[in-house]
């Protein structure tokens, strides 16, 4: 029996047998990431396991890490990479985390870059975290005193929600690049069974909404996306995240996380082999906050005092961390288009520097 690729759909055969599999092994954090449009579906012809990925520069780049159970991962993973070259293929895991950067650490065939660290948190502890830090409680009493309230509205409501999607084409606006894909998909307002919306409301006008995705293998959950209006008081993101971590906690769930904070070295500094793509890195770092601020987004997260920091990687097959590696990631979060991105993006930010000088 050969292995099964196929697009993923939000619905059928293929969609159906990847959401139980992901709902049954997903470990890593984005594993339920897989299920948004964009990703092929690769299906293990043995174990019970599924890879979600994208083509791009010559790679499959793989979101996160094959979903399996943990006894299967390297068997698993040695599969998809046979397959892979079958194809004329490299591989490429990105936000992969420890569990599988650990199979190939130290070896020959596989070489690692850190891209950052995500902060976690046991939700029991949360209550406490709040309560000790009144930096905190003072942007969440913020956000009350203008009215702001966060509720959990149902599946139901909120796709396809027309107020919703006003916020998040007000919210995208705002970003530095064109929308970009992937891992950051924007879109998941149409996607919502196993997700969870918490929507900020002033008055009785949504200002901000968070989408929490499950990490079933953790007993846990992402926050994947969140966000705020151009009408959103200030602590409203905060307001959105007490609450969806508070309703985390009273799941009983043992593991909670921000997501990704690229870049970030709370869990250590990028290392790689290669000249260049330590060259790519610093000039992302360098002028990268023109498309997106890196460290303030680490700087929020780091302000709910995280009880941990993970490692995040990007896993390629290949003894050095290639340029082309790098390159494949790019495309994979643009559609192909990484150059033409950052041109539009450029461009964008020299008409906002025009705009300042000016007023």
């Amino acid at each position: 029996m050969t292995p099964v690729t196929t697009p993923s759909a939000q619905s059928g055969v293929a969609y159906d047998r990847a959401r139980e599999l992901v709902m049954e092994y997903g470990w890593n954090s984005t594993a339920y990431q897989i299920l948004n449009p964009g990703f092929e579906l690769w299906f293990s012809s043995s174990r019970p396991a599924v890879v979600g990925y994208v083509r791009a520069g010559g790679r499959r780049v793989v979101g996160g890490a094959p979903i399996a159970p943990d006894a299967d991962l390297r068997d698993v993973t040695e599969e998809f990479e046979r397959d892979s070259r079958a194809q004329g293929l490299g591989v490429v895991y990105f936000g992969a985390e420890e569990r599988l950067e650990a199979l190939y650490r130290d070896t020959a065939t596989h070489t690692a870059i850190l891209l950052g660290a995500q902060p976690a948190w046991d939700p029991k502890d949360w209550s406490e975290i709040i309560a000790t830090h009144s930096s905190l409680r003072a942007q969440l009493n913020r956000a009350r005193n203008k009215d702001v309230s966060v509720s959990l509205w149902s599946s139901e409501r909120a796709e396809h929600n027309p107020q919703l999607k006003k916020l998040l084409e007000e919210w995208l606006g705002t970003r530095g690049l064109p929308p970009l894909h992937f891992l950051v998909e924007p879109e998941t307002l149409g996607q919502l069974k196993d997700r969870r919306v918490f929507v900020a409301t002033r008055g009785a006008v949504p200002v901000g909404f968070l989408v929490a995705s499950p990490i079933p293998a953790r007993n846990g959950w992402l926050t994947e996306q969140f966000v705020r209006g151009h009408d959103a008081p200030n602590g409203t993101a905060e307001l959105m995240i007490d609450s969806a971590v508070r309703w985390v906690a009273e799941q009983r769930a043992n593991y909670v996380t921000l997501g990704l904070a690229p870049l970030s070295t709370r869990a250590g500094e990028m290392t790689s082999h290669s000249v260049l793509v330590r060259l790519g890195f610093r000039w992302v770092r360098a002028h990268g906050r023109r498309f997106y601020n890196f460290e303030g987004l680490d700087s929020f997260k780091a302000k709910f005092a995280p009880d941990k920091w993970e490692a995040v990687y990007a896993l390629a097959n290949e003894r050095r961390f290639s340029v082309r590696s790098l390159y494949a990631i790019a495309s994979a979060f643009t559609q192909g288009r990484p150059f033409r991105t950052v041109a539009h993006g450029l461009m964008q930010a020299v008409r906002q520097e025009l705009r300042w000088v000016r007023s």
